[in-house]
């Protein structure tokens, strides 16, 4: 497999997945054959020109989203290497930029130390979404499961919240603020369950 069309793989995939789409009716809404997907998402296929802007038709986004590899989704900001900008009055700190579509959430949390040292994983958010987190006070470990971060006051970080991932605070109780984007689904697709996770602001 070609790097080439291990980026068109992994790209056909999860924007398909993200919009609900079987790789049949996918198929379908581009006009192409399904053999012809199921090969561009295995990375064994060799798109034309024409095949990629059908499939970027179909599912409403630039060709470019389908060639180009995608940004580590993994950031960490930390409070000690800030630049603050002087605007007038005030000074402002840069976090992130969010761009697409979808559901937007915003929650403080706090989290309390778990009893057992490491506390059980959140569930997957559904597929594309990102977790961008600001620790307002304390010391917590946070992300990926298999690959968490360890923040202190004024850190910031972005991660996969598509997989399982982990809140624990190293220091009693800390707080942080997370704002969490789900790309936008197809309605009766499933959509975003958040709650599940962050609804009631505690940990």
């Amino acid at each position: 497999m070609s790097q080439g069309n291990a980026v068109v793989a992994r790209n056909l995939r999860l924007l398909r997945e993200q919009r609900g789409f079987s790789i049949a009716e996918l198929a379908r809404r581009a006009g192409l054959a399904k053999q012809t997907l199921s090969n561009l998402e295995q990375g064994t296929g060799n798109p034309t020109v024409d095949t990629l802007f059908s499939i970027a038709g179909a599912l409403g986004v630039p060709v470019t989203r389908l060639v180009a590899e995608r940004e580590q989704v993994i950031t960490v900001q930390r409070g000690d290497d800030v630049v603050w900008q002087k605007h007038g009055g005030y000074e402002a700190r840069s976090l992130d930029h969010i761009y697409g579509s979808g559901v937007i959430e915003n929650y403080v949390v706090r989290i309390a130390p778990h009893p057992d040292g490491v506390g059980k994983p959140s569930e997957p958010h559904p597929v594309g979404t990102l977790e961008h987190l600001y620790v307002i006070s304390g010391r917590v470990r946070v992300g990926p499961s298999d690959n968490p971060l360890e923040l202190s006051e004024g850190d910031f970080a972005r991660y996969p919240g598509d997989r399982p991932h982990v809140y624990e605070s190293l220091a009693g109780e800390s707080l942080v603020h997370i704002v969490v984007s789900v790309p936008r689904v197809q309605p009766g697709t499933g959509g975003a369950n958040l709650t599940r996770t962050h609804g009631n602001g505690t940990r």
